[in-house]
């Protein structure tokens, strides 16, 4: 009876972590997969780069006003009640873009598109901390990047070939449809009791995360603990390059080398399928190794790509956008899996919130900030060594947490030998 429930407790978990993966993908596929359209809808209604600079850095608008929110509503109404109204709203609001006749249409339609998109973004790391087994947890936020890449790979070929061809609104209308089936297929199939299942069955963890927890449960909310918003703004410092990379690097490809679309795609599309790769291999060094180094590596790794990003070589800018790319993104996955040590339960939501508010921070200031250096210098150049200087501010707080989860894990050792 006990092999039979154990099997039935892994089937739904199974079940439970595909649907999630779909609309993850179904999410990713508009989010990152749009970004080759973007130069049509600035062309078409003359936006400056300044402007172009905030119609994409609204994604970090919207992630700083809506993910704690997010994370509200998924411990209030549960990630899948939430999570299928969010991916409807996505697929309103993808509507509304491809019918915009100006600039602040075209705002309109992205701001309800992020009112959709940020929540169902944070059901989605609600769903896989709380339903993932605490041993391979590292390994499946790795794959939820893995996946968030192949959303691009997937997507900016379809969005980018439909656009060339038929124009970049029926491209966007394209992610519309993806966006709506994901939300049948998600609500059909994805069981709310497999959280329970999960939190039940939870085995004890690492000292070092269990006094993390004992520090959030004596001040009363997660939200008090200093350690998540640490957590929350590394994760939108070591993103900030892969994200950018997403939206600049086809004006770079058009204006530098003069290429089209279809090879800005190519040249992302190698980026995120090293990030699938990354994604993996990062996940499987943070669940075997000390966690703080592997994050520190991945920004070694990231500094002096993003710095030869700045060169006219096409080959060697090719080779450091897919680094910017892959690594920029699994070490913003692993954040979150960091993140998912300090709660359990329904409280997970709300540190999925915070955490994914951290990707607000950055995911404004980053856009606003290469679009203005665009503007101010003419060229790219002066953005890309921005994003290297973020790398090195991340390094040097994941240093800092480093110490301040060692010196806890020692005073946790010296109290239970007293």
């Amino acid at each position: 009876m006990t092999t039979n429930a154990a099997k039935e407790s892994r089937q739904r978990w199974l079940i439970a972590f595909g649907v999630t993966i779909l609309a993850m993908l179904v999410l990713q596929m508009s989010n990152l997969g749009a970004a080759p359209l973007y130069p049509a809808i600035r062309n078409e209604f003359g936006m400056s780069y300044s402007w172009y600079g905030f119609f994409t850095g609204m994604y970090g608008l919207g992630a700083l006003l809506l993910s704690v929110p997010g994370g509200m509503l998924a411990k209030r109404f549960g990630e899948k009640n939430v999570m299928t109204a969010g991916l409807l709203i996505v697929t309103l609001g993808l509507i509304l873009l491809s019918m915009a006749w100006n600039t602040a249409t075209a705002i309109g339609g992205h701001v309800i598109w992020l009112v959709g998109y940020r929540p169902a973004f944070v059901c989605v790391m609600t769903a896989i901390a709380i339903t993932s087994p605490p041993s391979v947890r590292s390994r499946s936020m790795a794959t939820i990047g893995a996946i968030s890449a192949l959303g691009f790979i997937v997507g900016a070929p379809i969005g980018s070939g439909v656009g060339e061809r038929f124009g970049w609104r029926f491209g966007i209308r394209s992610f519309a449809v993806m966006a709506f089936a994901g939300a049948l297929i998600f609500y059909l199939f994805y069981k709310a009791r497999a959280e329970r299942d999960a939190v039940s069955s939870k085995p004890q963890v690492e000292r070092v995360h269990a006094a993390a927890r004992s520090g959030a449960a004596k001040t009363g909310s997660v939200f008090r603990n200093p350690v998540l918003w640490a957590i929350a703004l590394l994760e939108g410092m070591v993103g900030v390059g892969f994200y950018n990379a997403t939206h600049y690097v086809p004006m770079e490809v058009k204006e530098v080398f003069h290429l089209g679309a279809t090879e800005a795609t190519s040249i992302l599309s190698i980026g995120f399928v090293a990030a699938i790769i990354g994604n993996m291999l990062f996940g499987y060094l943070v669940d075997r190794y000390d966690k703080w180094n592997v994050m520190a590596l991945m920004m070694l790794i990231l500094i002096p790509a993003a710095l030869c990003m700045t060169s006219a070589n096409p080959l060697l800018f090719r080779t450091a956008t897919a680094i910017v790319v892959a690594v920029g993104l699994s070490a913003s996955q692993q954040s979150y899996a960091l993140a998912s040590w300090l709660a359990s339960g329904r409280e997970m939501g709300n540190v999925m919130g915070a955490v994914a508010f951290g990707t607000g921070i950055f995911g404004y200031i980053g856009p606003q900030a290469l679009g203005f250096l665009r503007d101010w210098t003419g060229g790219f150049d002066a953005g890309w060594c921005f994003v290297a200087g973020v790398a090195a501010l991340s390094l040097m707080l994941i240093l800092i947490l480093k110490y301040h989860f060692k010196r806890r894990e020692f005073a946790a050792g010296h109290q239970t030998v007293g």
